[in-house]
């Protein structure tokens, strides 16, 4: 039914005329969730169905999303974008009408922004919220290539929820009947539908962005670094009129200068799948710190999915309705998340992997004897996605060798509607051959031989090229569990960093060597053994073969011992502990001397602790 009232409607024609063209709206208007594309679809049935000339403009506020200003609440003189404009006598833009109070109101083209000035009629018809007719004197004429004069015009403002979006321009020429009473009854409600489904894109507008801000913010900045890896990474967002997924990527940097490498894909779009995104992404990285293996990782992963967005009572609910049915609509349902994670050693060259229902990595290894040799599928055991619980996760150790690159992706990079899997896997496999020397390149070059303007879902990828440590930047010594290895651990810590020419490290690096195999020795089992890394920092790690953690604590003033672990604290960048599969490792970190600062002075901080 039409909200055009009865005295308004006219001839039976008149209303049999306005009733097809009430229904080519409702058949035409409102097929998107994108304001611009709205806006053209109101004009698309107005031109030339109802007037010759047509144009809509929105308040700038709505073009971001945030709220327009209520009827009969504002003045009417606020910025507006014209955002749309049809004509049946001419392609050349509307102008302003001549009481928009500019001396000179040129054209307004689509994309321009303009203001109404107070006493003008679109200013009127902003503030009251009621359609204003203006006469052909009142307007002026419209410019020479139009080929006519406009003589009657109605100013329609676009209320819906009973805030004004913007204005609605319907102009007719000359020789074409003036606007009458049903007319101005007939735009109102043209723009009345309008309005609603322009409001509809505005929210969806607003929770775009505010998903896409709040996935970004959660992303790595720029490239990340890592030692022995060199790293490249992408994130490509869906199309607008798509919402906002779940995808993301993220480079964990671990004790020992190994790395964790994690790109995951929260099933589901829109606000809700980028906060899960954002939770599952701060447990990863809270986990990884806990230095467990990448299997144990998923496994806790799991554990916290199973309870984003629901009580806990409905754990079991999840798993058996997962478990029963193959329906993607019943996936839907439940809270799942897809993650591949990896760790990497870049002293031993090893790279762990472990998957929960992700894509496989590929990877590319150098092959002297056969350049050409293509990327191949890691094998690494599929698992479930996280979320649904009761399946034990796997992991698999491989051995990367120098100038060997593998890549992390999500599935939007190989699947898409005209793309099956297979065909987008082999594509990736096909982009990674013969790759670039610069990792940023070969990235580009992923993005650029692959369907990725599909816009049907977000993009992750993550590659990463082995270069791993040089042995000249590693110090590994095996010490008798006796306590002359404290005296041969400092010597064999100092005559090293000599080597390194580090000399300005080496009383504090003295100390506290020690300090940790002494540790060791009282506390630890079996042998020990010491091990100094060099890159962008200097690592110092003590292994032995007890499963107790230290654990730091405050000593007495009259206490004698207890302030080892305190001391390490004070002169280190970072300290902590690790289990290992025979035992546990306690490690330091110190910064390397850049000439601006100098250590801390190891007598002052070990005087701080009394």
């Amino acid at each position: 039914m039409s909200d055009i009232p009865v005295e308004a409607a006219g001839k039976p024609d008149d209303v049999r005329r306005a009733l097809a063209l009430l229904n080519a709206a409702g058949a035409r208007i409102g097929n998107t969730l994108d304001l611009e594309t709205t806006a053209r679809e109101l004009l698309d049935v107005a031109v030339p169905q109802f007037c010759d000339l047509a144009s809509v403009d929105l308040y700038q506020v709505v073009l971001i999303g945030d709220e327009p200003p209520a009827a009969g609440a504002n003045e009417g003189t606020g910025e507006l974008r014209r955002v749309a404009f049809a004509s049946s006598v001419s392609d050349a833009p509307l102008p302003l009408p001549s009481d928009a109070g500019h001396a000179d109101a040129g054209p307004v083209s689509v994309g321009s922004a303009h203001c109404y000035a107070a006493d003008s009629a679109g200013a009127e018809a902003l503030r009251t919220g009621r359609v204003q007719r203006v006469t052909g004197r009142d307007y002026g004429s419209v410019p020479v290539q139009f080929g006519a004069v406009v003589q009657s015009t109605l100013a329609v403002p676009m209320v819906a929820r009973e805030r004004v979006l913007g204005l609605a321009h319907f102009s007719r020429a000359k020789g074409s009947g003036p606007f009458g009473e049903r007319d101005a009854a007939l735009a109102a409600e043209l723009a009345a539908r309008a309005a609603v489904f322009l409001d509809n894109a505005r929210l969806y507008r607003r929770e775009h962005e505010r998903a896409l801000i709040l996935q970004r913010s959660l992303l790595p900045p720029g490239n990340p670094e890592a030692a022995g890896l060199d790293i490249a990474c992408r994130y490509l967002p869906g199309n607008p009129a798509t919402e906002v997924g779940g995808d993301w990527f993220d480079v964990i940097e671990l004790p020992g200068h190994r790395t964790a490498l994690v790109v995951g894909d929260v099933m589901g779009r829109g606000l809700r799948a980028a906060v899960a995104m954002g939770e599952l992404r701060t447990a990863v990285r809270t986990l990884a710190l806990l230095d467990t293996e990448p299997a144990e990782v998923l496994g806790a992963l799991d554990e916290i999915a199973q309870g984003l967005g629901a009580a806990p009572s409905d754990s079991r609910r999840r798993r058996a309705r997962w478990q029963h049915s193959n329906s993607a609509d019943d996936l839907a349902e439940v809270y799942l998340a897809t993650c591949a994670y990896a760790v990497y050693d870049p002293v031993t060259r090893r790279c762990t992997f472990a998957n929960a229902g992700h894509l496989p990595p590929v990877l590319l290894e150098p092959d002297a004897d056969d350049p050409d040799a293509g990327a191949l599928l890691l094998e690494v055991p599929k698992g479930v996605p996280l979320g649904v619980g009761g399946e034990p996760f796997e992991q698999v150790e491989v051995e990367l060798p120098d100038g060997a690159l593998f890549a992390l992706y999500t599935d939007g990079l190989v699947e898409s509607r005209d793309h099956p899997l297979d065909e987008g896997l082999n594509a990736l496999r096909r982009a990674l051959a013969r790759p670039p020397k610069a990792l940023e390149d070969v990235a580009d070059r992923v993005l650029g031989e692959l369907d990725v303007h599909h816009g049907e879902d977000d993009i992750a990828l993550l590659v990463a090229r082995v270069h791993g440590l040089p042995a000249g930047s590693v110090g590994d010594w095996y010490l008798e569990p006796e306590p002359q290895s404290v005296a041969r651990a400092r010597d064999m810590a100092v005559e090293q960093l000599a080597g390194w020419g580090l000399n300005e490290l080496a009383d504090t690096t003295e100390l506290l060597v020690s300090e940790l195999v002494t540790n060791a020795l009282r506390h630890g089992e079996g042998e020990i053994r010491l091990r100094l890394l060099l890159d962008r920092t200097l690592v110092c790690e003590v292994w032995d073969s007890g499963l107790v953690q230290p654990r730091r604590r405050r000593a007495r003033a009259t206490d004698e011992g207890g302030r080892g672990l305190q001391l390490v604290q004070l002169l280190s960048q970072a300290w902590g502990s690790r289990r290992t599969p025979h035992g546990k490792t306690v490690w330091f970190e110190m910064a390397l001397p850049d000439g601006d600062s100098k250590p801390k002075d190891p007598t002052e901080a070990l005087l701080s602790l009394f």
